[in-house]
């Protein structure tokens, strides 16, 4: 056992160093960028032709938060390759495997980030709003200065949850021939044999990421948290 464990670990953790975390980072950056436009256009208050804009992101929403991650990696990886538009993508739509994990976790995640931060901004005190606009702040200038820096503070817990959900998340790009951890484990383990060694092996690297992001996190929320009085 140990000189299997000695002989996959390297493998794993290059996989794990070129694939999964990268993969994890980039998505979570770009769901987290997704995130904070959706949250920002279903938290405004204009309305005539914009009503349709906040209806097609409630509906993106909807979607992602309805479906399973695994399910919607297949129709973008395996199904967008028979979308055939005349004009637009004659042959279908094919994305190389990393480009359509990375896509469809950022889409997923910024799905469910969104939620984290329209719920973070609506925390804030409606007092905010209006001391903003007593001193002459516009709509934009006190949001930016005022509400989204205790919005961050008080979102970063569950969005470095959703963060270290998506590490983990990362193994379902396996099942689209990403080479990551995941996908690494079962091709040793059918050269060895031993499919128990090699999926705790690989859990247990799924935990020792997991636990420096844990943290990383807890670092993270100190500092953000340091002007705080405590009651």
């Amino acid at each position: 056992m140990w000189q299997i464990i000695q002989t996959a670990s390297p493998q794993l953790i290059k996989a794990g160093l070129k694939y999964t975390i990268p993969i994890a980072l980039i998505a979570f950056a770009i769901g987290l960028a997704i995130a904070l436009v959706t949250a920002l256009i279903r938290l405004s208050s204009k309305r005539g032709g914009f009503l349709a804009i906040k209806v097609l992101f409630r509906f993106y929403v909807w979607v992602f938060r309805s479906t399973p991650l695994l399910v919607q990696l297949f129709i973008v990886y395996f199904g967008l390759p028979y979308l055939k538009i005349r004009g637009l993508s004659p042959h279908g739509i094919q994305l190389d495997p990393v480009v359509a994990g990375i896509l469809t976790f950022s889409l997923n995640t910024g799905a469910y980030c969104s939620e984290t931060i329209r719920a973070s901004i609506l925390s804030i005190d409606q007092g905010q709003w209006e001391a903003a606009y007593s001193i002459g702040m516009t709509r934009t200038m006190a949001l930016f200065r005022i509400i989204l820096p205790q919005a961050i503070r008080i979102s970063l817990p569950p969005l470095a949850n959703s963060f270290i959900s998506l590490v983990k998340d990362t193994s379902l790009a396996a099942s689209i021939t990403i080479v990551e951890m995941f996908e690494v484990s079962q091709q040793i383990a059918a050269q060895n044999y031993q499919p128990l060694v090699m999926y705790m092996l690989v859990a247990v690297y799924y935990a020792v990421f997991c636990t420096v992001l844990t943290w990383l996190q807890g670092y993270l929320e100190k500092v953000t948290s340091r002007y705080i009085v405590a009651k």
